[in-house]
């Protein structure tokens, strides 16, 4: 029975997607332990460290799928080991050949290797899903390049901007990550093949190339020395991951916020039969949003037992390594979940431009001060014009005032500026800045560097 959320068939979807789950599985990771030994074999086969037909009959005889894995975990309690169980009944399995299984190689190697081999796939899904998010980016900014909206700093209104806008920073953002998952890959896809201390000891002289073949074999990079005490690849990874899952988290954030009912500019996607609230029966929470910005947190978490496992006792211990056991899991299947979420929640937002343009009023000009400020100040001087609409400001803000009648009654200020100025002034269309052409500049950027999927090659 599951003790994990992660893997608990009410809730495991809010934390990660079947396919993510199925490659961290245990029946996964003994599979490809197995695949690395049967490898290994025929590399040592091919360069006559063990007898060919040996290394032929493993490859033919190893079958993952027939051990059991009950059997297999009865075995290692006895004998207090994790690898050494699988040995056992892959030797069993292979027969007369099986006393070659396993030759020059200790525990590290294989199981590093078969990780690594997990995280090949592992990437493979998350450049696929940050690809085919930044895709539903790309074409939100687009649609959204002209939709007026308040910009907020400190949590208050400040000037006005863009949907889109706002849209193209989360882009230019997720270029960046696709750009650190590309540059990772090579480091990241790196076996190890090299014995108790990384010194090929075992295999003499052929160490080396038996190494480079069994990778090969594997599509994995070979290292220039080994790294059993050497953790920075996965670190690494944890810390792209950290960066992707901080975007994530960060644009869930967002739009937790403006779908609050009193500011109510998005809503994230509804579907009949949907359910708010357990007692409140007009609800519509902000779940799958909410669900997004929840997982940033605790892969954090997972992410720091990643680092804490760079600290490495002389040449290899268990200590460090064990943290990689549960933490990669984590935070791989974490971050498929908010991608996946992510997508559709972009895929399907409902953009409130009506209610965005409403709440660009709602100060009743306020939010234009600084154009105003910058009108005037042409003629007075900026920082005379500040103080002095500083001061409408806070009389119009404090009394309930219009901006704009405030303005025309300061005697200095309307000696300065005309009614007809002011209109212009104050309409929010008129001071979004280079707003959409910095949108149009980042989406040439993004179909420029190659990460999105063509017009002919969508995103799966």
């Amino acid at each position: 029975m599951a003790s994990h959320p992660i893997d608990f068939l009410l809730l495991g979807n809010n934390f990660g997607t079947p396919e993510m789950r199925e490659i961290w599985s245990e029946k996964n990771r003994l599979t490809q332990q197995i695949n690395v030994e049967v490898a290994l074999a025929l590399a040592e086969g091919e360069l006559g460290v063990i007898p060919q037909q040996a290394a032929l009959s493993i490859a033919e005889l190893a079958d993952p799928s027939q051990l059991n894995i009950d059997d297999i975990a009865a075995s290692g309690a006895q004998m207090k080991h994790s690898l050494m169980p699988v040995l056992t009944a892959l030797q069993k399995q292979c027969g007369d050949a099986g006393e070659y299984i396993h030759y020059g190689a200790t525990t590290q190697d294989i199981v590093d290797t078969a990780t690594v081999l997990q995280l090949a796939r592992t990437m493979k899904v998350i450049v696929r899903d940050a690809t085919a998010l930044a895709d539903v980016l790309k074409n939100l900014a687009r649609e959204h390049q002209y939709t007026l909206m308040a910009g907020r700093t400190h949590g208050m209104q400040a000037l006005p901007t863009t949907f889109g806008f706002k849209v193209a920073v989360w882009l230019d953002e997720f270029i960046r990550h696709l750009d650190r998952l590309q540059a990772i890959t090579p480091r990241l896809l790196t076996g190890n093949l090299s014995g108790a201390i990384s010194t090929y000891a075992a295999l003499g002289e052929a160490g080396p190339e038996v190494e480079r073949r069994t990778l090969a074999r594997l599509n994995l990079n070979t290292p220039n020395i080994g790294w059993q005490a050497a953790r920075d690849r996965f670190s690494e990874y944890a810390s792209t991951a950290v960066l992707i899952s901080g975007t994530l988290g960060k644009i869930g954030n967002e739009l937790y916020n403006l779908m609050r009912t009193e500011i109510n500019e998005v809503e994230e996607p509804f579907s009949a039969g949907k359910i708010g609230s357990t007692t409140m029966p007009h609800k519509r929470n902000p779940a799958a949003i909410e669900g997004l910005a929840s997982l940033t947190a605790p892969l954090l978490h997972s992410a720091s037992l990643i680092y804490q496992s760079m600290h490495v006792e002389h040449e290899r211990d268990a200590m460090s390594w064990r943290a990689e056991w549960i933490s990669l899991p984590e935070i791989s299947i974490y971050l498929s979940a908010q991608l996946q979420n992510a997508r559709a929640i972009l895929s399907g937002l409902t953009v409130n431009k009506a209610r965005m343009l409403a709440n660009l009023q709602m100060q009743d000009g306020l939010l234009l001060s600084e154009k105003v400020m910058f009108e005037a100040g042409k003629k007075l001087g900026k920082q005379t014009a500040h103080h002095l609409v500083y001061e409408c400001a806070m009389q119009a803000f404090e009394n309930r005032l219009s901006f704009k009648t405030v303005l025309l009654a300061h005697p200095v200020l309307a000696a300065s500026i005309s009614e007809e100025d002011l209109d212009h002034w104050l309409d929010p269309a008129n001071y979004i800045g280079c707003a959409p052409q910095k949108v149009d500049d980042v989406i040439r950027f993004a179909e420029q560097s190659g990460h999105l999927s063509s017009p002919e090659k969508p995103a799966i």
